[in-house]
This record gives structure tokens, sequence and C-alpha cells, in this order.
């Protein structure tokens, strides 16, 4: 009795401690890749921010991330853009060397779809019934997330378009909700706002890495004008981290933990911001591609598989019976009660 005892209470305590860790951390075990992608300002003066936000697209669409599994958010088209002396396109070079909107750019929420209750909607799953597949964040258990954001901030907040602002409290309550709902693996937080630190001194969930452009107190600024346009086009962060993704392949042994220190403060103006704490793995052991690529794990085996079924001779005739019932023809009137009926 004492022995069922003990082993009732070695049960108990293992399911507990499987409760409070639900999954490990150590090596990855997600399974597919997904990107949110926010730009966040409107109005011709911010094309720097939609260029920012398309570039990482790019990025992460070269490195394998299909469209089905990038969402898109961006608050003003400026391709399209009256004051563009380009139309149709977006550089993030005064040389020009790159249109980032190209010829697939797939954008999921635009213009004035681009709000903080969409966004928080898409990130906790509460859309409603008839929203598309391609504005669903359709993740799970097994999920890495890459989540971007740009725009203009302040210390605790990331304005939307000038008239709404989300708080670095509601960011890490949505991201507390996924965790819950087990939507994510583990999650790379990205931001280039000023004090963009601020937007994740929140966070409390588990599997969380966070990098932001300047820490409280600074400004995030731009990287360079391009004469033609009259504006800036690019943010000196995120210049700088995409002049480190064109370096990466697919295959590639570079690290989340390199990438986290690009940009030193004598080429940013602004102090690199990072949050480690939450992330259950050394980020210098991560490869980038687990959150900025698609790489597909492959099992292969030696072993032979066996793709036919055995069926045995009475589940056969088990078979036949149901497939003769379902298709089974009903009884024919007899000839002569036809002939009556049609002299009637």
């Amino acid at each position: 009795m004492l022995l069922v005892s003990a082993i009732c209470l070695v049960v108990s305590a293992v399911q507990g401690s499987q409760l409070e860790i639900p999954r490990k951390f150590g090596e990855s075990q997600h399974t597919n890749n997904w990107a949110v992608l926010v730009d966040t300002s409107r109005f011709w003066f911010n094309y720097r921010h939609v260029a920012n936000v398309l570039s990482v697209y790019r990025s992460v669409k070269r490195l394998g991330i299909p469209d089905s599994q990038i969402i898109l958010m961006v608050a003003d088209d400026m391709a399209c853009n009256p004051r563009n002396p380009r139309p149709a396109t977006v550089f993030n070079n005064a040389n020009q060397n790159i249109d980032v909107y190209g010829d697939d750019v797939e954008v999921d929420y635009r213009g004035y779809e681009v709000t903080v209750e969409n966004f928080v909607r898409l990130l906790t799953g509460r859309l409603p019934a008839n929203t598309p597949r391609s504005k669903r964040l359709l993740t799970d258990e097994g999920s890495n997330i890459l989540v971007y954001m740009t725009g203009h901030g302040g210390d605790g907040f990331l304005k939307f378009q000038d008239s709404e602002e989300i708080t670095n409290i509601e960011l890490a309550d949505a991201f507390q909700q996924m965790w819950a709902k087990q939507r994510y693996n583990e999650i790379f937080f990205m931001i280039d706002t000023c004090q963009a630190a601020s937007m994740f001194q929140k966070f409390y969930s588990p599997g969380i890495l966070s990098v932001a452009s300047s820490l409280v107190g600074e400004d995030s600024l731009s990287h360079h004008v391009d004469p033609a346009i009259g504006v800036y086009i690019i943010d000196r962060y995120t210049y700088y981290a995409l002049e480190f993704l064109e370096r990466v392949e697919p295959d590639s042994k570079k690290t989340i933990g390199e990438f986290m220190e690009v940009c030193p403060r004598r080429v940013c103006i602004s102090t690199v911001g990072r949050r480690t704490d939450l992330f259950g793995r050394d980020p210098f052991r991560v490869p980038i591609t687990d959150f900025f690529g698609s790489v597909r794990r492959v099992l292969v085996s030696d072993d032979t598989v066996n793709v036919t079924k055995t069926v045995s001779a009475s589940e056969n005739v088990v078979k036949q019976t149901a497939k003769a019932e379902k298709f089974r023809f009903g009884d024919l009137l007899p000839i002569d009660t036809l002939l009556k009926q049609s002299k009637l």
C-alpha cells in the first residue's frame, strides 16, 4: 500500500512539472516557419518605413518562407503614390540596386486595414469567421514566428497611422495568449522605431527572443536620402540588418546571435537593444534560418515501408457485401402488374 502511494506521488509530481513546462527548450522543436511583417505608417514622408518592411519581406521569401506563411501589413502604398517618380517600385538604396516591391508582392492587410485591433486579432486568432485564409496566422505549437514591426514609436508604445497606438503591455498580453493557445514554438521579435527596446520590456511569455533598433530614451535614425525621391528611403538599423541578410543563403551556418550584433552604435547612432532571458537557447547556436528561412527537416530511413494493407478473407466479404448493399437496386414489379396498370 505504501509502495502504491509513493508511485502515485511520483506520477503526480511528474505530471505537475509537465504542466509547468509543457515544452522543452534546448534544441528547436519547430516544424514550420511564419513571418508577420508590419509597417504602421502612412504618408509619403514615411516612405522609409514601407521600404523597411518590404526589404524584410523580400529577404524571408528569398530564404524560403512562402507567401502563404507570410502576413504582410502595409499602411500605405508607396509604389502607387502619385509623388513616386518611378511608379510600381520601392527602393531601399539610393543607387536603385534593389526594387523591394518587385512583381510578386502579396499584401495581406493594406491601408486602413492596418489597425491595432486587426493586428491583435491576427496574433491571437480571434478573427471573424468569414476572414479569408490569406489574412489568418495559422500557426501551431511547432511554429517559429518572425515578428517585424516598423513605424513611429515612443516609450512603451508604437503608433498605428497617427490615429492609435499599441502599448508594450498590450503586445505582451497578445504574445501570452498565443503561448496559452499553443500558437507558437519560438518568436523572434524585431522592431525598428524610436525607443524601440521599450516594446519588449513587458514580455513575460517563454520562447521569445527580441532585438530593437534603439534603447529607451534614444531615437532611431534614417540612413540616407534618395535625391530623385526627396525623402529618406530606409532606416539605419534595418539597412544594416538587410546588408547582413543579403549574405545569408538557405544552407547558411550564420546564427541569430551574429545577426543580433549588426549595426553597432558607431554606425547606427543608437544602441541596439536585446533581450534573451525568455529564450531557451543560446542565440549563437541558433541558425538564422530558424526564423528567416524555411528549412524542411527530412527523415531518411533505409527500412522497408509496406504501403499495402493485407485484407483477410472475412474482411473482404464484409467490404464486398457493404459495396453491394450501397448500390442495391429495388425489386422490379412483375410484368403482368405493369400491363394491368397501363390498361387502367
